[in-house]
């Protein structure tokens, strides 16, 4: 499997979710693949990856679909995430309501601002120096990195010194997975650039 495949995993939970919440009952993978934007042969092979099967006449039932769904990607128990960086993109992490909805906690969030530290707020805001205590004592796995780029090296050196095994990049230096650690890179400035590019050039 590869992080494509999971990632169109996601996609389908929330296309099944809204359908779901429309009041269908069953789906088949054509009309599944059309309104996640990809082919039905490509659901078909996502879901085989994962022992997912369908039947050819009726289709999926959608809630067994989702339920499966939740149990492959983690979504029946509550992942404890950390923040790293408590500017204004850290804040507004710490603050989306749609990790809760998809059963992840912000845990705390870490900086090595003195005026940002905040130990008693709902999500507490801790020093940098002790993110690897909390990560031990609290069993964190997962990581957000929202800090200058400046900082982006030490503070991945930290994490994984720390045991952390996932992290979520929103810098834009690049790093990559290695046997100790899964990195998503998000470039939201690469993404709008590449936004601004194609809508200049598509005809008016």
């Amino acid at each position: 499997m590869n992080k494509k495949s999971v990632s169109r995993l996601s996609h389908y939970r929330k296309v099944l979710l809204r359908l779901n919440e429309l009041g269908f009952d069953r789906i088949f993978s054509d009309t599944l693949g059309e309104e996640a934007g990809v082919t039905a042969a490509q659901v078909r092979k996502d879901f085989s990856i994962f022992g997912i099967s369908g039947n050819k006449r009726g289709g999926y039932i959608i809630a067994d679909l989702i339920a499966r769904l939740d149990d492959i990607l983690k979504k029946r128990t509550v992942t404890r995430v950390i923040i790293v960086g408590a500017g204004n993109l850290g804040k507004a992490l710490m603050h989306y309501p749609g990790f809760r909805r998809d059963s992840i906690e912000i845990s705390a969030v870490f900086d090595i601002d003195p005026t940002k530290i905040s130990r008693k707020a709902d999500v507490p805001v801790l020093p940098l120096e002790e993110v690897g205590e909390f990560i031990a004592a609290h069993g964190i796995d997962i990581a957000i990195i929202a800090v200058p780029d400046v900082a982006a090296q030490r503070v991945f050196d930290i994490l994984q010194r720390a045991g952390i095994r996932g992290i979520l990049n929103f810098t834009t230096m690049t790093f990559k997975d290695n046997e100790d650690v899964v990195v998503n890179n998000v470039y939201l400035q690469f993404e709008l650039e590449n936004l601004i590019y194609f809508t200049a050039e598509k005809p008016a």
